[in-house]
């Protein structure tokens, strides 16, 4: 079998594994619903305005999904459709970057762990902008390889403008691959000295520019002033420019998640690989070592700026580059212990083996299991079909925004069901007021024979939970109870 013959299998199986995460049609869960509400509740001109309930997302993305919902249906299909077929079009858009940029057999390489890292399939459904973000980042790439080999007429010069202008409103961090690459083919044209090329390119940029500064007033600039925002990601920016202790530990993360090695001598291991990459790439070919580290450092400039956050999901569209050069590390790697002592091979099998199969092993896995998280329908149906009149529906504080998404799907009405408390400051602890807030939620359901506690996105603050499920059972008895993946009901008699 050739490199080719095995690269278009991957592409299959990629493929494959991310019709089945979508089609298995997965609740929308907390985070998901947030958003969804905004594009479904908005106009086009509302969507331009800051979204409520601390979300932000770019413009163009917000007016696809909008559009999907408009001819689709308010579905999981629709508002799962965009990220989804901007997945698709990644395999293909790195397939063409990787060969320009990678040997063939890190071209395979490297596919394979584009098509089978967790975060990469779990954020190709996911009603967020993440999945288009990889997908911008990559075709920023892609036009990169047009600008610096081929020729720059009058038709590819309106045509770059174009795309690069466009591509800043569908993903927040396409400036920073854009300057990158941009940054790039202008050195690029100047060191052979094109003059004519380098002066097209600046008018180019100039578009760029102007399409970012027109996008920044309208929508990101209002996201930056978010104080909820800015106290959410304190954390994920440095306290200077010697910060070295962040430095250090948000690129560690960052192998974590969003790349995928989660655990502890897997995340050692493959920053590793990484640095064996980095070394090869600067011994064989410099120029693809700066392609492939330019908009990671762009975005780490941008993070000590204090302009963009350096955490997890906000990084996915960093993972091609940081894959790519892994892939040349492995390759790397192997070629070197081919005429070494056996227990060097032995090593370097073991290394390669280590970071290629968890991740194709564990996206395997989703073929007969797709990924939940909260399954909220379910536990909705249940309530449905049992039901009686004069039931009261309570619906635990982390679970509002799922349920208000699903609510006018069921006939629910806002007088139908009982909001409980804001969410709490630290997700962890239940303070004494916050403790006497609840049980003035409680109160309102006292000697009612039947009431309803619907729970969701509850996984990441069990004390909470188990305080309120056990002060239930103090106060009433239990009827009923129903559990799906993330999401669970309880009734109980409050007589």
């Amino acid at each position: 079998m050739t490199v080719r013959q095995a690269c278009a299998i991957a592409v299959g199986f990629g493929i494959l594994i991310r019709c089945v995460q979508y089609f298995s049609n997965r609740s929308l869960w907390a985070d998901e619903a947030v958003l969804a509400l905004n594009i479904v509740n908005r106009s086009y001109a509302e969507l331009l305005q800051p979204l409520d309930y601390d979300q932000a997302a770019p413009i163009g993305f917000l007016m696809v999904e909008k559009l999907a919902v408009q001819l689709l249906g308010n579905n999981e299909y629709a508002l799962r459709l965009f990220p989804f077929l901007g997945s698709i079009v990644s395999i293909f858009l790195f397939v063409k970057f990787a060969n320009h940029f990678l040997s063939e057999k890190a071209v395979f390489i490297g596919l394979l762990l584009f098509l089978s890292l967790e975060y990469l399939v779990y954020y190709a459904s996911e009603v967020k902008q993440y999945s288009t973000d990889v997908t911008v980042a990559l075709f920023s790439g892609y036009l990169l390889t047009q600008i610096v080999y081929r020729q720059l007429n009058i038709r590819r010069f309106i045509a770059y403008a174009i795309a690069g202008s466009l591509a800043i409103w569908f993903s927040h961090p396409a400036v920073f691959s854009l300057a990158g690459f941009g940054t790039i083919a202008l050195y690029d044209a100047l060191q052979k000295k094109r003059t004519r090329k380098a002066i097209a390119l600046g008018a180019i940029y100039l578009s760029w520019a102007t399409s970012f500064l027109i996008s920044y007033q309208l929508s990101i600039a209002s996201i930056s002033e978010n104080q909820n925002l800015q106290k959410h990601w304190r954390t994920a920016f440095p306290d200077s420019w010697l910060d070295f202790d962040w430095l250090i530990d948000k690129i560690t993360n960052f192998f974590g998640n969003p790349l995928g090695f989660h655990e502890g001598v897997l995340v050692d291991v493959a920053i590793v690989v990484f640095a064996i990459g980095c070394f090869a790439l600067w011994r064989q070919n410099r120029f693809t070592f700066s392609v492939l580290l330019v908009t990671p450092i762009f975005t780490l400039l941008a993070a000590y700026l204090q302009r963009y956050p350096f955490r997890y999901r906000l990084l996915l569209f960093l993972t091609p580059f940081v894959i790519s050069i892994m892939a040349e590390g492995l390759i790397y790697l192997w070629e070197k212990s081919r005429s070494k002592a056996n227990w060097v091979k032995i090593l370097a099998t073991v290394v390669i083996a280590a970071i290629l199969i968890p991740p194709v092993f564990n996206t395997s896995r989703l073929l007969i299991s797709p990924q939940v998280r909260e399954e909220i329908v379910p536990v909705i149906e249940h309530i449905k079909a049992n039901q009686e009149p004069g039931d009261r529906l309570y619906i635990f504080q982390r679970g509002i925004y799922q349920f208000k998404y699903y609510a006018p799907k069921y006939g629910y009405q806002p007088d139908d069901y009982i909001v409980g408390v804001e969410d709490l400051d630290d997700g962890e602890e239940v303070t004494p007021a916050e403790w006497q807030q609840y049980q003035q939620d409680f109160d309102r359901l006292r000697g009612n024979p039947r009431v309803w506690v619907l729970f969701s996105h509850v996984d990441g603050v069990p004390e909470e939970k188990e305080t309120v499920v056990n002060y239930f059972k103090t106060i009433g008895k239990e009827l009923d109870f129903f559990e799906s993946p993330g999401s669970f009901v309880y009734l109980y008699d409050l007589t």
